[in-house]
This record gives C-alpha cells, sequence and structure tokens, in this order.
C-alpha cells in the first residue's frame, strides 16, 4: 500500500533530539523496542543505531496513529511523523534523548515482526549459539551496534593517519601459491588446472615485500586473511589485519609510526591521552619478569627466579628443587602479597587451576612471623639459608603466600605466567578500562620444533636477525636473536611485525640453518628470491590483529562478539549453514572425489 513515508525523508535519527527541538516536526524510522499501553495513551521507543526517542500516540495528537499503534509489536519496523515535545519533570536521565518525547501525528508500518528468539536489548538472556543463529537480530542490540561504531572508527582514524604518513592504501591478492608459513592454509580447487590448487592468504607477507622491491616505498591495507587453525578465545578462521610495510626504515622507525597511530586510535576513538614512547621489554625480560611474551603488566604479581640460588645451595635440602636444577630446568617462584586475603581452602584449589595450565603440581609455603615456612611439605626439608635466600630474593613479608613451580623453562614460565593473570583477575588487580600497552622485542630467530625435530622459523624465513647476531647463525643459531618485534596490550599481542632480509649472503644462512635447499627454496619461494635479487631496498612492516585490537578496547569476552558474522570454535557457521557439502555435479567439475574418515 502506497504511503507518504515511502517518499518522504528522515529528518532526524532517534538519538539526536533534544530540548533545542520542541515544537519541530521531525520524521524518524526505526525499530518498536519497548511498548507501552496506559490506556489513553500508548507509549514506544523506538529504535535506531544512533540511540532510542520515546513516542506517544494519544487521540487528541492523532486518532488515527493512535488507533494503528494497537497493533504494534516489538521489532515492528516503523515509520513516525510528530512534533517534539518537553517531557517536563518526567525526564528520563539514562538516555540522550530523555528529555523530549514526539507526539505522533502520523504512523506507517513498513514491515511487522515475527516473536524474536530472544529480546533485543543489551542484557541478553540467550546462549552464544542462538546468538550466532541468528546474529542479524543480536546485531541490533545498541551494545553490539556500539562495538560495530568502535570499528568504523578505528579503521577511519588508520586510513586517515597513515594516509598522512605517506602510506598508499594498496590491496594484495587473496588466492596465492601455497607458501610454508606458520600456520595451515585453506585451499581452493583450481577447475581450469585440474589437480592444482590455490591458497588463500594467511598474510600479504610477501606480497607487500614485493611492493618495496617495486618501489612503493609506503604501504597499507585493511584485510583479510585466512588461517585453518585451532580455535581459541582470541582466533578465527578468515581475520582482519592493518598491515603496513615501509622503505628504508629501521625497528625503531617502524615503532614510531605504529605508536602514532595507536596514540591516535586511543585518543579519537577512547578519548584517552597514550604516553610515549611506550615500555619496552625484550623478550628474556617479559618472560622472566612475567613468564609471558604478551605479558599483561596493568597489575604486578610478577615472578622470581630463584634457580641460581637453589644451585648454590645444592638443591638446599628440597629433592624437587634439585632434581629440576640438576635436569637443566628452573625453580620460580609467584609471591601473593599476604596471600591475597585467601582461605586455605581458596589457596589449595589453586593447584588444581595450576594442573589445568599443565603444570604436575603447586607446591607453596606461607610465610610466618620469623621468616618460617608453614602450610607447606618444603618447609619440613628445606635448608634455613636457602629458605632465608628465597625469602630475601622474593621480598617476601609475614603472611605472604610463595607459589612454586619447578621444571623446563617452557613450561614453568607457562604456568605461572596463566596463574599470574588468573590471580589478577580473581582478585581484582587490574583496574577497570584501564589499558596498558607495551613492546616486546628480540624474540629468537628460531625456535625448537618437536615434531620436525629441529630448529624451525619463529616467524618466516625473512626475518632479519639482529645485526651483533649474525656470526651466530654459522655458530650457534639457537642464540640469535631476531630483529622482530610485537605491540602487546592487556596480555594480548595486537601486532606484530619485523625487519626484513634484504641481503642475500644472510638470507642464505637462514636457509641452511633450516635445511631449505637449493630446489626446495626455488619452489616455495622462487619468485620473492628472484625480486630480491634485483635491487631490494632494506624494508620492514607491522600487521595489526584489527579483530583482537577492538576485542581489546571495547572490553569484549570473545573476538566473535567484535566480528560481525564470525564462526564457532567449530568452525562453522550456525546462521547459513557453513561449511556445506558439495554436489556430486561440483565436485566433477573441479576433478575432486571425497574420501570420508572411517568410522
Amino acid at each position: 500500500m502506497s504511503s507518504p513515508f515511502v517518499e518522504m525523508r528522515r529528518t532526524h535519527s532517534c538519538g539526536e533530539l533534544n530540548h533545542s527541538h520542541v515544537g519541530e516536526e521531525v520524521v524518524l524510522f526505526g525499530w518498536v523496542h519497548q511498548r507501552r499501553d496506559h490506556g489513553g495513551a500508548i507509549f514506544v521507543d523506538l529504535r535506531d543505531r544512533e540511540g532510542i526517542t520515546q513516542i506517544v500516540f494519544d487521540k487528541a495528537h492523532g486518532a488515527d496513529a493512535h488507533a494503528a499503534a494497537q497493533d504494534l509489536r516489538l521489532e515492528y519496523v516503523i515509520g513516525v511523523r510528530g512534533k517534539v515535545a518537553s517531557r517536563g519533570a518526567n525526564v528520563n536521565p539514562k538516555l540522550p534523548t530523555g528529555a523530549i518525547e514526539v507526539h505522533a501525528e502520523e504512523l506507517h508500518v513498513f514491515n511487522s515482526a515475527r516473536t524474536t528468539p530472544f529480546v533485543i536489548r543489551d542484557e541478553v538472556e540467550a546462549s552464544e549459539e542462538l546468538r550466532l543463529r541468528y546474529r542479524y537480530l543480536d546485531l541490533r542490540r545498541p551494545a553490539m551496534q556500539r562495538i560495530f561504531h568502535t570499528r568504523h572508527r578505528i579503521n577511519q582514524v588508520t586510513r586517515n593517519y597513515l594516509s598522512s604518513r605517506g602510506f598508499w592504501e594498496l590491496e594484495t591478492p587473496f588466492l596465492v601459491r601455497f607458501t610454508p608459513g606458520g600456520a595451515r592454509n585453506f585451499l581452493v580447487p583450481s577447475r581450469l588446472h585440474p589437480g592444482s590448487f590455490y591458497a588463500l592468504a594467511e598474510s600479504p607477507q610477501l606480497f607487500k615485500q614485493l611492493y618495496m622491491v617495486s618501489g612503493f616505498d609506503r604501504y597499507f591495507q585493511i584485510v583479510k586473511c585466512f588461517r585453518d587453525e585451532d580455535f581459541r578465545l582470541d582466533r578465527q578462521p578468515e581475520f582482519t589485519q592493518i598491515d603496513l610495510e615501509m622503505s628504508f626504515v629501521t625497528r625503531e622507525q617502524v615503532m614510531e609510526v605504529m605508536e602514532g597511530l595507536l596514540a591516535r586510535i586511543f585518543e579519537e576513538v577512547l578519548g584517552q591521552k597514550l604516553q610515549l614512547p611506550l615500555p619496552r621489554l625484550t623478550y628474556d625480560e617479559a618472560m622472566a619478569r612475567y613468564g609471558s611474551d604478551k605479558p599483561d603488566i596493568r597489575f604486578g604479581l610478577e615472578l622470581c627466579d630463584v634457580t641460581e640460588a637453589v644451585k648454590e645451595a645444592a638443591g638446599g635440602g628440597v629433592p624437587v628443587f634439585a632434581e629440576a636444577v640438576a635436569a637443566g630446568g628452573i625453580v620460580k617462584l609467584l609471591r601473593l602479597p599476604g596471600g591475597g586475603g585467601m582461605s586455605r581452602s581458596e589457596l589449595d584449589k589453586l593447584e588444581d587451576v595450576a594442573k589445568s595450565f599443565g603444570a604436575r603440581g603447586l607446591a607453596r609455603a606461607k610465610i610466618g612471623p620469623d621468616g618460617s615456612w608453614t602450610q607447606s611439605p618444603l618447609a619440613k626439608n628445606v635448608e634455613p639459608g636457602l629458605r632465608a635466600r628465597i625469602n630475601e630474593l622474593a621480598g617476601a613479608q609475614e603472611g605472604d603466600v610463595l607459589l612454586f613451580q619447578v621444571g623446563p623453562a617452557k613450561q614453568v614460565n607457562g604456568v605461572l605466567g596463566q596463574l599470574r593473570v588468573q590471580l589478577g583477575r580473581k582478585l581484582g588487580l587490574i583496574p577497570e578500562g584501564s589499558h596498558a600497552p607495551l613492546w616486546v622485542h628480540d624474540f629468537p630467530l628460531f625456535e625448537y620444533s618437536e615434531e620436525h625435530q629441529a630448529l624451525v622459523a619463529a616467524h618466516h624465513p625473512f626475518t632479519s636477525p639482529r645485526p651483533e647476531d649474525v656470526p651466530l647463525l654459522s655458530t650457534d643459531p639457537a642464540r640469535v636473536r631476531s630483529n622482530a618485534y610485537d605491540l602487546v596490550l592487556d596480555g594480548f599481542e595486537v601486532a606484530g611485525g619485523s625487519i626484513r632480509i634484504h641481503d642475500a649472503e644472510i638470507q642464505e644462512k637462514v636457509f641452511q640453518v633450516l635445511g631449505i635447499g637449493e630446489k626446495e627454496r626455488q619452489e616455495k619461494f622462487g619468485f620473492l628470491l628472484d625480486a630480491l635479487s634485483y635491487g631490494a631496498p632494506p624494508h620492514g612492516g607491522i600487521a595489526v590483529g584489527l579483530d583482537r585490537l577492538v576485542m581489546v578496547l571495547v572490553g569484549a569476552d570473545s573476538i566473535r562478539d567484535v566480528i560481525p558474522f564470525p564462526k564457532t570454535q567449530r568452525g562453522t557457521d550456525l546462521m547459513t549453514g557453513a561449511p556445506g557439502d558439495a554436489t556430486p555435479a561440483q565436485l566433477e567439475d573441479l576433478h575432486i572425489r571425497v574420501v570420508l574418515p572411517e568410522g
């Protein structure tokens, strides 16, 4: 049915009217957020992405509109024409529009709505599975729309800032040749080349380096990336990066650009001033103090390494200490001031928490008035000299509790690092709404792979080593530090990058360490190596995980909350039913046969 509303223009959003608009005739469009029938008048909260305005339907201002409003239900899509009036003393302080209301003179229903599977409001009482199945309804909630408005603003700040710094926004392909990297690729069969496959790009890494070889000097893009890897809180199979690369730069220059971008985002999106330059920790410092290469530094509870003291005391009477250092492991502790105010039973439960992080157990000791250890099986055997030295190193005071881990450094740091974060949250040590970014740098260039029983690239094989460590490539490659750097925010790695290798001799040495021979390197990286041989400038860059950054800044519980149409932890789309089966005709067209696992 035709209506003037089809041609009529919306005059305002549902979030901008205030007392200055009183007496004006307005036209609003939106969804019925709430409806209250008070007998003589019907009150409707009309919602769009900008906010909510109260609409009043009564016979005095519009009899036809009042009659039509009898049939309105939640989530009906309507248009309203009427006059803005003051609410007098009945101001709703919770709404920016709470000082006014619109007296409806005309109502048009664009669309009715079925009863939704959950109520569209911020405090949703629905499982995540149900919300994902009806994602288009979940996205109507004001809380979700605020998240995506923040994401939009971050995108705009990024484009404006990087453009002002001389970066060009350029694109790279999604369908690429498979090259070995840090994550498993999704493969796409080629219909025109039977038996051959494209890979979905896990990052623009190689192509952004080619842009530098091409002389573009500074590039960026906000780009989709794809990785077929196991899921967790901050991972999705498709995600978005703010990707950039620069020619003729040092690590410091890349960091300076990135810090400027982050400061601009904090100022324009959060309204917060970021103190620059950001704190910096080497990888070794981060692991020693926090047990993590992505530490949350908003609170204390730093770890204390007492390995040397244990060695000097030849185990100090504690068999588990002696065994750990004899096997090349470490002894480390976390001091809980005043026991964190936790009861003995609560402290007992921490052992189960530690085991969930991969520990075999969790030894502890409570500090007595004279520095003795109580509530601990260690107290029976520990020699007074070692006990006093450990207390001194930890800065232990009466009532404190020491939590010990022993064993391989990787395991000990992993357990205590996670336990530290768990306790920081449990004890309310993290200031609400606070953020603490920092840089972690000088990562190992190589890491040992148990699967391959060999050294592999910790990042990718084109990451340059620290200049002073180049000689170690031939003598002790495991000790070589990379010219790589991560931007860490509140315990999450939100960006990572490196200065790339542009020297053919160094690249050759790195390939030798990785056991990549001439034939293999040409097969996997031939096009890039050819490009680098034609006059490559020194270059480096960084990639920001946009989804992860938004998740941290808005305080979301999961990365799924900041991606419009995410996948579940099993990689499925509950709304569309993806992934789905291919028809026999499609498989035949692609020359593919499906072989399902038995059972």
